[in-house]
């Protein structure tokens, strides 16, 4: 499963991420990992949450994003949760032009049973029409 948090640069996208990361932990019986591109909120969560910055990895580019989620994913069968801050901006990409990558993430969500929390810079109207399923 794959739900999207949208909104405007500032909006507090990222706050709601973050919350939404420290709240499973209390229920969640696999593993949270959360992908982002930068050390600032390294601290706000639980230490139970996984935390990758992908700078520290040379991650550039949408098939560099894919390559690295699906490995983060395939280190464990027991994840749970993955939680990706600002998957366009870690892509270097517009939103647009993202298919491939929500595709690839619903088929391996599906596959390994994980729930998928990503954050888009945009309102939800400007979701592009293969992202609104996951509102």
């Amino acid at each position: 499963m794959i739900k999207i948090i949208c909104g405007a640069k500032g909006s507090g996208k990222t706050k709601k991420i973050i919350e939404a990361a420290n709240e499973a932990v209390v229920g969640a019986k696999g593993h949270l990992i959360f992908i982002t591109d930068t050390k600032r909120y390294m601290y706000d969560l639980k230490r139970e949450v996984r935390f990758i910055d992908v700078t520290d990895y040379n991650v550039a580019g949408e098939e560099a994003l894919c390559g690295f989620v699906t490995g983060a994913i395939a280190g464990g069968y027991d994840n749970e949760y993955v939680y990706l801050d600002g998957i366009a901006r870690i892509a270097g990409k517009e939103l647009k032009d993202m298919a491939q990558i929500f595709y690839l993430i619903e088929k391996v969500s599906e596959l390994r049973g994980l729930q998928v929390i990503i954050t888009c810079s945009c309102s939800e109207e400007e979701l592009p029409e293969f992202a609104k399923k996951y509102l």
